[in-house]
């Protein structure tokens, strides 16, 4: 029987979310969550900072891949947008910049020229059959600007999925900072 604090699955993007109506048509949009333990921290600023910072390792080797691929396209890389800010880390979450911040949610993300993309880190209150549960659902919309967006989007997206659920799984079974 799987363990449901570890369980990862594909939600639709919370109408709640700040980045529900972001985009009229965005070109990739998708949620995906995993259920909190009750002691985790709420802070949601602070959950995806663990989220990120504890990627697995094939993660960051892919990361890398894309990096010398894209650098030559004039995409920004990992390590353009790492540096991107100079005002201090707390204006960004590893290489993501932060847009908005509340106290369920924080909007990450980046504009380029070939696309706009949001990722939110929403925590909710889902009801359950055992009562109310914390879930943390981790949104991304993505806007392309030309065709090399829409292409880059068409490749990257598989990976995109694995990421994102790899990370949620990963964190949960790592275990969820807590209060």
């Amino acid at each position: 029987m799987p363990d449901t604090n570890r369980s990862v699955f594909s939600v639709a993007v919370p109408a709640e979310s700040g980045v529900a109506r972001l985009y009229d048509a965005p070109d990739l949009a998708d949620a995906y969550a995993v259920r909190l333990p009750d002691n985790a921290i709420d802070d949601p600023e602070l959950l995806a900072r663990f989220l990120f910072a504890h990627q697995a390792g094939w993660v960051a080797k892919l990361l890398a891949l894309r990096d010398a691929l894209v650098a030559r396209f004039g995409i920004k890389t990992s390590k353009q947008l790492r540096i991107a800010d100079s005002r201090g880390s707390r204006e960004r979450v590893d290489i993501f910049r932060i847009y908005t911040r509340s106290a369920r949610e924080i909007i990450l993300g980046e504009n380029d020229s070939h696309l706009d993309f949001r990722v939110s880190v929403l925590q909710q209150t889902r009801d359950t059959r055992e009562g109310s549960a914390r879930y943390l659902t981790l949104s991304t919309v993505v806007h392309c600007h030309n065709r090399l967006g829409r292409f880059y989007i068409l490749v990257i997206s598989p990976f995109h999925r694995l990421v994102v659920r790899s990370a949620l799984r990963r964190a949960a079974r790592i275990g969820w900072p807590t209060a």
